[in-house]
């Protein structure tokens, strides 16, 4: 995982070479299948690992001009291997999310102890109930200012929550509506279809993803 000494050594990419890759063969921009860690989880050496204080990893993320993500995972979860294996695998999404977020990864079932955005410390599986985390891969998703939180829990102060696995496509178009700040004027299906016109209008086609 990725610390928060070596979290500032990532260049960033930038959207022209998003575009050109997303026009690049898959097969030739695939990276290696990531490892599973101890707690059978996949690993990504890019993830922040933190003390697990949100509020602390939301003022980190926001310092660095980043957005904060929270993403929940559950060993044999067969939707959290394709997350890493197929969408993570991309250079283009992977490069996307590593230069504007700063993402922790919890356990579903996990033991260890997370303080919320409110001050309550639980473990893993008790603030995966309190954050009403049901299933994974559960991503939440938050403001890059640190005061839109005002002490509410993690749960009630996101500003949006991708509920399982989706496609490549809708995968970084989620990332990007978050990022984009469009949440604060329309709804994500209205982007989505936004975005696929735009890429259709670039040559992308997002059905062959």
């Amino acid at each position: 995982m990725l610390t928060r000494r070596r979290f500032n050594s990532f260049a960033a990419t930038g959207l022209t070479s998003l575009a050109a890759g997303l026009l690049q063969p898959f097969e030739a921009r695939a990276a290696e299948s990531p490892e599973l860690g101890d707690n059978g989880l996949y690993v990504q050496d890019w993830f922040l690992e933190s003390f697990l204080d949100m509020n602390d990893d939301l003022a980190e993320a926001s310092t660095e001009g980043k957005n904060f993500a929270v993403i929940w995972e559950q060993r044999g979860c067969p939707y959290c291997r394709e997350l890493h294996q197929v969408n993570l695998a991309r250079e283009e999404i992977r490069n996307y999310l590593m230069e504007n977020f700063v993402i922790v990864q919890l356990d579903l079932w996990g033991s260890r102890e997370v303080t919320d955005t409110d001050g309550e410390a639980l473990e893993e599986r008790a603030m995966a109930r309190k954050w009403a985390v049901n299933f994974t891969p559960t991503i939440q998703f938050f403001d890059k200012d640190p005061s839109v939180v005002e002490d509410k829990a993690a749960n009630h102060a996101e500003v949006a929550r991708m509920p399982g696995y989706f496609k490549p496509f809708h995968f970084l178009a989620m990332f990007e509506f978050v990022r984009e700040e469009r949440y604060k004027k329309i709804g994500f299906q209205r982007f989505l279809q936004d975005r696929f016109a735009e890429y259709k209008a670039k040559g992308i086609d997002p059905n062959v993803w």
